[in-house]
């Protein structure tokens, strides 16, 4: 019998982004990371966006909620660049740009955010009809606001 191998979990990428050929609303869709750690979430986030949208060449994010942003983020088969905004720029979102589209903007779902309350956030944030920023509709469902009238300002 051979010794067990070790295993890493795999990183599912939780992402949900507004219908094609819809003008977007205020943000583009979310994605719900597993941790803050950039360095483990941003390589899967990126391959699914690189499919979609064309080569991710980099994301900003604001530095409230990550601890290290690094300026150069190894993804598979090529390097996105990584920076940040203060004040500019939402504490909840991720900006990211790509060869193909001028931009994303995604709203991040808090790690640890129950099944169902991500669930809600990722259909509000993808919403072509929502008009609240990331930070706005993490408010409105920390209030128990996005039950039934999720894209209402």
């Amino acid at each position: 019998m051979s010794p067990a191998q070790p295993s890493t979990p795999d990183v599912v990428t939780r992402l949900s982004l507004s219908p094609a050929g819809l003008r977007p609303g205020r943000l583009d869709g979310a994605w719900w990371p597993g941790s803050y750690d950039l360095l483990l979430e941003l390589p899967a986030l990126v391959a699914v966006l690189d499919a979609r949208w064309g080569r991710v060449t980099r994301v900003t994010l604001n530095p409230t909620h990550w601890p290290v942003i690094p300026s150069r983020i190894p993804v598979a088969g090529h390097v996105v660049h990584g920076g940040w905004f203060g004040v500019e720029q939402d504490p909840n979102a991720i900006m990211v740009r790509s060869f193909k589209t001028a931009r994303l903007d995604l709203l991040v779902v808090p790690p640890g955010t129950d099944d169902a309350a991500a669930a809600r956030l990722m259909a509000a944030a993808a919403d072509p009809a929502n008009v609240r920023t990331a930070s706005a509709l993490t408010a409105a469902e920390a209030a128990g606001l996005l039950a039934g009238a999720a894209c209402q300002s």
